[in-house]
């Protein structure tokens, strides 16, 4: 697989439910976590007290945290009127190269970062609300 261009990771958002994603933002820095923390189920009857896990017992989490440029006035008021109403939207993240990751996200963070010689930035950090899928693509 060749290098992926990070400006091609898309943030999409389904603000009405219908199903039709809206392109908001391209990010320029991402970090996406999935993440399945152990359920330990070790006792005093372990096999020589080795550490026992509970296989799939964990609560599985995807969050995204990034910085970008609004696509326009309406993708910064789409993503500016979720995070308002705190209501979770479904949302697609696409990955250059690899797919998308879609489903029920919340905000749980948005900054505007402005620099008076650059363009207006903002940083946003969406928290998984129900199950993810993944599609490669």
């Amino acid at each position: 697989m060749t290098a992926q261009k990070g400006k091609d990771l898309l943030l999409k958002v389904d603000q009405t439910g219908s199903g039709t994603y809206q392109t908001v933002a391209g990010l320029r820095s991402r970090r996406i976590t999935l993440t399945s923390p152990a359920v330990d189920a070790t006792n005093a009857d372990s096999p020589d007290r080795w550490q026992e896990l509970i296989a799939g017992a964990g609560v599985r989490k995807c969050a995204l945290s990034g910085t970008g440029i609004f696509l326009s006035s309406t993708s910064d008021a789409a993503v500016r009127s979720l995070f308002f109403a705190g209501t979770t939207a479904n949302w697609q993240i696409v990955v250059p190269g690899s797919g998308t990751i879609a489903g029920p996200f919340q905000i749980t963070s948005l900054d505007y970062v402005g620099d008076h010689t650059n363009e207006l930035t903002f940083d946003i950090a969406l928290e998984s609300a129900g199950a993810i899928t993944f599609a490669a693509g």
